[in-house]
């Protein structure tokens, strides 16, 4: 993992704004319609060049393919293990939300609210398909080659998020369902690893998990979930190093209240627990902010990197880059200006064909966070 030695290096977490020629071949897919597989193949392929390109273009440094093939962030992977059925089953939906039931309902009848199929599990969990996993590698590193990026990432989520918000009707207990994942996952960390990539897990549910999943429960076992979370995570991890890894931590990429959401400081020792050397978070958004401080006071391993939000993925304000600029200097004055690398709250296409930041305002959100790293790359380094 590049680090920041000469100048703040940018990033972010992943997803990025589909074009509709995407949209409708992936919507196609997770409906089982009658699709072209080739057809779809050569979207993917020209849809990542086209992300590569913009981004390196917005003056990102590490870069990603967008989450270009997958429908979400989570569910796409009914397509590579077995044992996920599509079935009709109640969402969980977050405490804060609930709250507010007719800002819901606006958001809801704003189309807010996206509308995917659900897998639930109805069978043993093994791997189906990898390759769709070596398409993705394959399509982002030519896609990284020839847009002339530094440095490339995959996205993949954790065993605690896929097993937190995909039912399981199969395995007689959430522990093995959780290693049933570990297992799987394993296979696709390490081809991510493998193949040079930089591997992101996401984890939403070391946070987004606690106003959602464990939203009747006390904080202790809430936190027990959360530790046997990074426990499957880490042997899953286990064979891909601590410094070709890092974690995303998320309390939920929407706007809403979050005034249920879990205070950094209650769960900051699980998070340096996971192995994965970078940790990317919120930092930007008006409920977390605040929490600069949390990280200025932890004791932080010698061996971390931050990659602090600088950027919020839920309003279309472009943040001033002198802003941006204030920001990265807080995170370097806390574990040192190597040590951090400009990041963005979340990611700007969670779901696919929906999203709260206008395509266009998201590569300008990008460009405006690059030239607050340069910035803050004049002061820091004069």
């Amino acid at each position: 993992m590049r680090t920041s030695t000469e100048r703040i290096l940018t990033t972010h977490v992943g997803s990025m704004p589909r074009p509709q020629y995407v949209v409708d071949q992936l919507f196609a897919q997770d409906r089982d319609e009658t699709y072209d597989q080739a057809e779809f193949d050569q979207v993917m392929q020209r849809a990542v060049l086209e992300v590569a390109r913009k981004q390196v273009e917005a003056g990102v440094d590490v870069i990603s393919d967008g989450e270009m093939s997958k429908i979400s962030y989570v569910t796409y992977m009914r397509h590579r293990f077995t044992g996920f059925e599509i079935a009709d089953v109640p969402r969980a939906t977050p405490q804060d939300l609930d709250d507010f039931p007719a800002y819901k309902q606006r958001l809801a009848d704003a189309g807010g609210t996206p509308v995917y199929h659900r897998p639930v599990v109805r069978g043993a969990i093994t791997i189906k398909d990898l390759g769709p996993l070596e398409k993705d590698i394959a399509n982002l590193l030519a896609a990284k080659e020839e847009a002339g990026a530094a440095e490339a990432f995959m996205n993949s989520a954790s065993p605690g998020v896929v097993s937190g918000f995909q039912p399981n009707e199969y395995y007689p207990t959430k522990e093995e369902y959780l290693w049933a994942l570990a297992e799987v996952l394993k296979v696709e960390y390490e081809k991510i690893a493998e193949a040079g990539l930089i591997l992101q897990v996401d984890c939403p549910d070391l946070a987004m998990g606690r106003h959602i999943l464990f939203r009747g429960v006390d904080a202790a076992e809430f936190k027990r979930a959360a530790e046997a979370q990074v426990e499957a995570l880490n042997y899953a991890l286990e064979n891909v190093p601590a410094e070709q890894a890092r974690l995303h931590l998320c309390w939920g990429n929407y706007e809403g209240p979050h005034h249920h959401d879990v205070e950094l400081d209650e769960i900051i020792d699980i998070v340096f627990s996971a192995k994965p050397q970078a940790i990317q978070f919120e930092a930007s958004n008006p409920r977390h902010q605040h929490e600069w401080r949390t990280w200025a006071e932890a004791d932080i391993p010698d061996d971390k990197i931050l990659i602090p939000g600088v950027l919020d993925t839920t309003t279309n304000f472009i943040e001033h880059p002198q802003l941006v600029a204030e920001r990265i200097e807080r995170f370097a004055d806390i574990v040192g200006r190597e040590r951090v690398i400009a990041g963005t709250d979340c990611g700007f296409g969670t779901f696919a064909g929906f999203g709260a930041i206008h395509p266009d305002i998201a590569y300008a959100k990008l460009n405006s966070m690059a030239e607050g790293a340069r910035i803050a790359s004049e002061r820091l380094w004069s």
